[in-house]
């Protein structure tokens, strides 16, 4: 096996987790901070646990975007919020789309090194805040000289090592696979349903909090809290999962000429945020608590920047090999739906059977909330072994500039 950057974890729990619902770009939650939003799901997933917020010794977040004047303080909010101690650190920590699997794995090192018992995880991300920003004016503007204020939303989807879009990235493993237009517009149209048929089985309303107008208060401190539109009273549905046959997606213009990424074949912009906990076996045992899944192990590896999307092909192999598996020992794969050409050069790559990938559906119909969407597979695949009553799951994604993470994980109750 080439190098890669694993472990394997020791009895390490995910007790419980919940999410905010998907909303599309500039929809409900476009005017809500990604920190009220963290501390919304950190709130609720305390309160579904049953657990006391006083227990938390530590708050791992991540949050990719500066969607807020404030952000740097993103992560200290989000436990202070919550009712986490006031003693209790908290830090922000990112791996662009894998920071959810990050999340995960450094809570997993900080109970294995006698840090913590209990972690608070939470990833939130505003697409729709993304700034419009300039990095060359600290100094002022020269008469006559270009101003460069940019989207930072469409600038920071290229890598200019290539330079290359992350659709053309994409781009490049459909040609490198042989992926057809027809192929991806297939795909995205069983995204689609797939995820539809979830939602009208209530299956992701089993991991979803309303989000409502409310306060957050802290005594001897300012309130936050989240204000939604006018007429908005409540948000309890991912928004983006719509009827999306085949016919309608192909009449889609692509990104690029002769190419096969759409807009309703890649990953939706949405905002959200989704919180969980983490805790070791002795905490477990001491509370007597029926967690979710346990934590297996993690990896994280290095692509070509050009075909970042293959990332999770090698990321799932390293963590099989860390941890003494074979891929014909899982039983369930959520693979964040970056692209659909992405996803499939994986599936094609690894010989995945796609029965069991992404059965709920997957970013292209629900959205891909950068920070938030490794913890949202995580919380998602973990549920899903458990309806099954299936074994081993994997959650993975790619990542931009090159690399590729996954999360092993297993249900307890088999």
């Amino acid at each position: 096996m080439t190098q890669h950057f694993s472990a394997r974890f020791q009895n390490t729990w995910l007790v419980d987790g919940v999410r905010t619902p998907m909303v599309d770009y500039c929809g409900a939650l476009g005017a809500v901070s990604p920190t009220d939003m963290g501390i919304k799901v950190a709130r609720a997933v305390i309160e579904r646990s049953g657990l006391p917020a006083t227990d938390v010794d530590s708050v791992i977040t991540g949050s990719m975007a500066q969607a807020d004047f404030d952000a740097f303080v993103l992560p200290r909010h989000i436990g202070l919020y919550a009712a986490v101690p006031v003693a209790v650190p908290a830090i922000l920590v990112q791996r662009i789309c894998g920071t959810g699997f990050e999340l995960f794995r450094q809570a997993a090192d900080q109970i294995a090194l006698g840090y913590a018992e209990l972690a608070l995880v939470v990833g939130t991300e505003s697409m729709t805040r993304n700034p419009i920003a300039a990095y060359t004016h600290r100094s002022g503007f020269k008469l006559g000289a270009p101003v460069e204020f940019k989207d930072f939303l469409i600038e920071a989807l290229n890598d200019p090592a290539g330079p290359v879009t992350m659709i053309q990235t994409a781009e490049n493993l459909a040609r490198q696979y042989g992926i057809s237009r027809n192929d991806v517009d297939t795909y995205a149209a069983q995204s689609f349903e797939r995820a539809l048929k979830a939602q009208a089985e209530g299956f992701h309303a089993g991991e979803i909090v309303p989000v409502t107008n409310e306060s957050f208060a802290l005594e001897g401190y300012a309130t936050r809290g989240i204000a939604l539109p006018r007429k908005v009273e409540q948000l309890d549905h991912d928004t983006h999962p719509r009827p999306s046959p085949i016919e309608a997606l192909a009449k889609l213009r692509p990104v690029y000429a002769g190419g096969v990424q759409t807009a309703g074949n890649s990953s939706a912009l949405v905002d959200g945020a989704v919180g969980a906990l983490v805790a070791s076996d002795a905490y477990v045992q001491r509370h007597q608590l029926t967690p979710l899944a346990r934590l297996v192990g993690a990896a994280a590896v290095g692509v070509p920047p050009e075909t970042m999307g293959i990332g999770p092909a090698p990321a799932i192999r390293a963590l099989l090999e860390r941890c003494g598996l074979a891929l014909s020992d899982i039983d369930l794969f959520e693979i964040n739906e970056a692209q659909g050409a992405q996803t499939i050069a994986v599936e094609r790559e690894l010989g995945l059977d796609r029965d069991k990938l992404n059965v709920n559906g997957g970013a292209i119909a629900l959205g891909h909330p950068l920070a938030a969407t490794g913890v949202r597979l995580t919380v998602t695949l973990a549920r899903e072994l458990r309806r099954r009553g299936l074994r081993y799951g994997i959650a993975s994604a790619c990542v931009g500039g090159g690399q590729g993470m996954a999360l092993l994980i297993e249900n307890p109750n088999t």
